[in-house]
Parts: structure tokens; C-alpha cells; sequence
């Protein structure tokens, strides 16, 4: 008797089983999955500015960090990916490779001669350490019948942290927008 009883359990259960599969790859093919917004955009810290939070809270681990930031500037100053500007103007793989440039000249009292005054030219290159900050853009979709919610990539924004002279952050420069997804950079309707 017990046998029968576990038998037709058993039975029940592959029959459960098989009609859930069946009728979820029916509501697969008729699942909700309403775009929520095609275009959302946020910034994310990579490096964090604090030490006292856990090493995972707005961070990537250091040679992970390197790697991500270094594979895509390779690729955008390669040519092998498009790399465009705030404005998604497309950049030159030469002009990706400018970015950071800059050149300043400063007048400072001559060390030997206190009444002469000297120029000096300062040339500074992108600081790949400052890169901390990373934008997305991003694609939601929701499918309310699931409670499931999907994030699609569609493009990311390498950003520079900026200090001032007394060595306090100032803001982060956006560097270039690579795309992952053949309908951008668009236009907003």
C-alpha cells in the first residue's frame, strides 16, 4: 500500500512537473515584458573615496579596477570600438588618445634672481588612477507578471576625477562614450 501510495505521489509530481514546464514556456512566449525606459543614466563610483566602507561598496577590487579601465581605453584609442564625446560627436582614435592632454604655463620668480620671472610649460597626460567613475547608460525592462527586472547595458561613460590645487576633489570629467548597442548614440525624441 505504501508502495501504491508513493508511486502515485511520484506520478503526481512528474505530472506537476511537466505541465509547469509546458505552461511556462507558454507564458514565456507570452510573458510581459514591458521596456520600463529605454534610456537611464547614472554615475558609479569603481574606486571609493572611503576607506571605512567594505571593500565591495563602490569598488572593484584594484588589478580589476586597472584591467577594465585599461581594455577600454585600448580598444577606443585602437579604433576598434567607436568613442564619442559628451556630446556624441565620434572621436578620432587619435583624439581619444589626447584626452587628458593638457598644457599650462606658469610664470614662477626665478630661484636666483628674485626680481626675474621664468616661464615653465607643465604637459599632463590622463592619469589612468583617476579614472573612478563610471556612466551608464541603460535600457529597464519590466515584467510585472514574473516580478522580474532586466538591465540592459546599451552604453558607459569612462570618468576622470578633477582636484584642485589644495588637492580637493572638484568633480569628475566625463572622458568618452562607448556604445553597445547599434541604435546609439541617439538622439532623444
Amino acid at each position: 500500500m505504501k508502495t501504491i501510495i508513493q508511486t502515485g505521489l511520484s506520478l503526481l509530481v512528474l505530472a506537476f512537473a511537466f505541465s509547469s514546464c509546458n505552461g511556462k514556456k507558454e507564458n514565456d512566449e507570452k510573458k510581459d515584458n514591458s521596456v520600463l525606459t529605454e534610456r537611464i543614466q547614472y554615475d558609479v563610483l569603481i574606486k571609493s573615496p572611503d576607506p571605512e566602507l567594505d571593500w565591495w561598496v563602490q569598488n572593484i577590487e584594484g588589478s580589476k579596477r586597472e584591467n577594465f579601465v585599461n581594455t577600454f581605453l585600448n580598444l577606443a584609442c585602437d579604433g576598434k570600438v567607436k568613442a564619442y564625446d559628451y556630446d556624441n560627436t565620434l572621436l578620432t582614435p587619435d583624439q581619444v588618445k589626447k584626452i587628458g592632454e593638457k598644457t599650462v604655463t606658469k610664470t614662477w620668480p626665478d630661484a636666483k634672481n628674485q626680481n626675474k620671472m621664468i616661464d615653465t610649460t607643465i604637459k599632463t597626460t590622463l592619469d589612468k588612477q583617476s579614472i573612478t567613475k563610471v556612466r551608464f547608460l541603460e535600457e529597464w525592462n519590466l515584467d510585472e507578471k514574473k516580478m522580474s527586472f532586466d538591465k540592459k547595458v546599451v552604453g558607459m561613460m569612462l570618468m576622470s576625477a578633477q582636484y584642485d590645487d589644495s588637492l580637493q576633489l572638484k568633480g569628475y570629467k566625463p572622458l568618452f562614450w562607448i556604445y553597445f548597442d547599434d541604435k546609439y548614440p541617439a538622439k532623444l525624441k
